[in-house]
């Protein structure tokens, strides 16, 4: 097992929209993540995930991409990114940026001139079809209000291919100049300083462009497997290591829809020369419908373990996995995964942290989850700003569904539910603007807030940063093998790490009723690590959500 340093970092994911306001205005910014840096620096955490600050019209919140190497102005300037670097690097932190190439938006002047006329320079930056030739088969967008991915325009009598919003053209990989343009682009990223890209729904850039119809068993939920499924995806990102990120000591991360164990090697292997790592969303869907729509049987942590278990195989020799529960595409952890009723907001916290920062692979943590921030529960479509979200509910209603259910499912699942405003103190908008805020702040904010939580030394924050000091202590935590424990309990769960010699036992409660675990390894002489109760005596007797590390 080769120690790298991005095997070895705790990730810090800012979503600079909701991080911090510094101007009034609403929306948060870079000099608002400049101010904040002593707190990030505070956590202990080794690299800052920055979602898409670049020039953007904001259909998609900064992923619809309009200028690639410039800065969004509501985030501020070039001048405020030079900053905040230095900032981040001055303090021993990297920076992993977005990078968004599946598409740009349609504002951005390739398409702008792609759209012109078909003879125009830029035409084969994108995909377009034309319509002469009748309309091409059938392709899913998850944003657009009917689900269609092909939109008709009319300048050329074309179609092109929009797998998100229709105002998110899909680019053309198959053509090398447009290629060409986006390595330029990253090498002027990383000649700027940063350490990284984070990959958005990378594995869909390849495209059969005969876009012939969907096979039968890719219907429904499997789009996206489909979609991954591109006939040139690793040669695109062997092309892309070999002029890129062979050149600079970086991490990669690919956000993987569409891969699975059997394929996630081809992505990550170190022999293949691609991406170190990916994320995939097998525990993102557990016990979801189609549209995120709330399963009727729910999720059992049975089921999560042997997802979590299977995934850990795949990297027993190869390769390298990332843990995460939460994310601006998510809901808040603590509500989704854990209990964020009043009782158990702070205990289901601290457990399902524990449990982030205590399994093998990179482990990815959103911004507010250290305070165990909650889900906002929106009772109306007219709160939300997410374009899934609304997208979504229009097709259920153009279909006659029920309007009362999706609500109250995405209440649970929607996005917006993780974007609402980082909760600072218990002033005004929690202190996060002094303006009126873009989505609004949880009401929970006047006890759920860093200032609250920084003079408790019992809060969810001090355990976070207990947490990520343990990991980076013991590389047990990070290169040790795990095995799981007790895999058919319903309400424990329980696994070893184990690396030289050492081995730790790591207990979970994932239930609000008092929980016993069956395990043949002798207590006796273990001593605790954490745990998330005041008191912890070695045991397999287990209060609520309680979650406790033995070395044994």
């Amino acid at each position: 097992m080769e120690k790298i340093w991005w095997k070895e970092a705790v990730v810090y994911q800012i979503y600079p929209r909701s991080f911090n306001d510094s101007n009034g205005d609403g929306i948060g910014d870079l000099p608002g993540i400049i101010d904040k840096l002593d707190y990030i620096q505070s956590l202990g955490v080794d690299v800052i995930w920055l979602n898409p600050i670049y020039g953007s019209p904001n259909d998609d919140n900064g992923y619809d991409i309009s200028d690639y190497q410039a800065i969004m102005a509501e985030f501020g300037s070039m001048a405020d990114f030079d900053r905040l670097l230095t900032g981040l690097h001055e303090r021993g932190i990297k920076l992993v940026m977005d990078l968004v190439v599946n598409h740009s938006s349609d504002e951005h002047i390739w398409f702008v001139e792609s759209r012109k006329s078909r003879d125009n320079p830029y035409r084969d930056y994108y995909h377009w079809w034309p319509a002469e030739n009748g309309k091409p088969a059938p392709r899913w967008s998850f944003f657009d209000k009917d689900g269609d991915a092909w939109k008709y325009d009319e300048t050329t009598n074309a179609y092109y291919l929009h797998y998100f919003s229709e105002k998110q053209p899909d680019l053309n990989w198959e053509h090398e100049p447009l290629r060409r343009a986006i390595y330029d682009m990253m090498h002027f990223w990383f000649q700027k300083g940063i350490d990284g890209f984070r990959m958005d729904v990378i594995t869909f850039i390849s495209k059969d462009t005969t876009f012939p119809p969907i096979p039968d068993r890719y219907q429904g939920k499997m789009w996206d497997y489909f979609y991954a499924s591109g006939p040139r995806l690793h040669e695109y990102l062997q092309e892309m290591n070999r002029e890129v990120l062979s050149k600079y000591d970086v991490m990669t991360v690919a956000e993987g829809p569409g891969t699975s164990t059997e394929t996630i090697l081809d992505l990550v292997a170190e022999d293949r020369h691609e991406l170190n790592m990916a994320y995939h969303f097998d525990i993102a869907y557990l016990g979801l419908l189609p549209r995120k729509m709330i399963s009727p049987t729910g999720w059992n942590l049975v089921e999560f373990k042997a997802i979590q278990s299977r995934w850990d195989a795949v990297f027993a020799e190869r390769g390298w996995g990332t843990i995460y529960l939460g994310n601006h595409d998510q809901p808040r952890m603590v509500s989704r995964w854990g209990n964020d009723s009043p009782a158990w907001r702070e205990l289901s916290s601290k457990m399902l942290t524990t449990f982030i920062l205590s399994m093998r692979g990179t482990p990815y943590y959103y911004q507010g989850d250290e305070l165990g921030m909650s889900n906002i529960r929106f009772d109306r479509i007219e709160d939300y700003r997410d374009l899934e979200t609304i997208g979504w509910h229009g097709l259920v209603q153009r279909e006659g569904g029920d309007l009362t259910q999706f609500i109250e499912s995405h209440k649970v699942t929607a996005r917006d539910n993780g974007r609402t405003p980082m909760q600072w103190d218990n002033s005004a908008n929690a202190g996060f603007t002094t303006g009126t805020p873009w989505l609004s702040v949880n009401p929970n904010y006047p006890t759920v807030n860093v200032a609250t939580e920084e003079a408790d030394p019992a809060s969810c924050l001090h355990y976070f940063r207990k947490m990520v000091r343990l990991r980076r202590e013991n590389d047990v935590l990070i290169y040790g093998q795990y095995a799981l424990l007790d895999a058919a309990n319903p309400q424990v769960y329980a696994y070893t790490r184990t690396w030289e010699g050492r081995r730790l036992l790591v207990l979970l409660n994932f239930s609000a009723e008092p929980a016993t675990a069956t395990i043949d390894l002798d207590l006796s002489r273990a001593t605790v690590l954490i745990g998330n109760y005041p008191s912890n005596t070695p045991s397999t007797e287990f209060r609520p959500y309680e979650a406790v590390i033995y070395d044994l």
